[in-house]
């Protein structure tokens, strides 16, 4: 899954839901279950999510919505070696899916 978030610095959890068309609770829970994700929050304590913190969501939820890891596979495979090749593998298919899409457009206006 990719994600179309407008470009700045800093995403409230309702964007970031939005963006990947689930509830804010499952942003909150894979929150607390996957230490890569680390919001900063502001003073109220809304939390704030960098784009790293997106790129970390994007790999989480294509381990477990597309290719249905558990949570604790999920777990184990980012912390593996195993994860380095996976985020490449996925950051090179989400490149991939931006061409195509660029390319779909570029056809469509001809």
């Amino acid at each position: 899954m990719h994600v179309d978030l407008p470009d700045k610095l800093y995403y409230s959890i309702g964007e970031v839901a939005t963006a990947f068309s689930v509830n804010a609770s499952l942003i909150r829970f894979w929150e607390k279950e996957f230490d890569v994700i680390k919001p900063k929050k502001n003073a109220k304590g809304n939390r704030k999510f960098t784009r790293e913190d997106i790129k970390n969501l994007e790999l989480i939820y294509h381990l477990v919505k597309e290719r249905g890891f558990t949570l604790e596979g999920a777990k184990i495979h980012l912390k593996e070696e195993k994860s380095r090749k996976t985020l490449s593998n996925f950051e090179i298919i989400r490149k991939l899916e931006n061409i195509k899409s660029t390319l779909t457009n570029l056809k469509k206006e001809l």
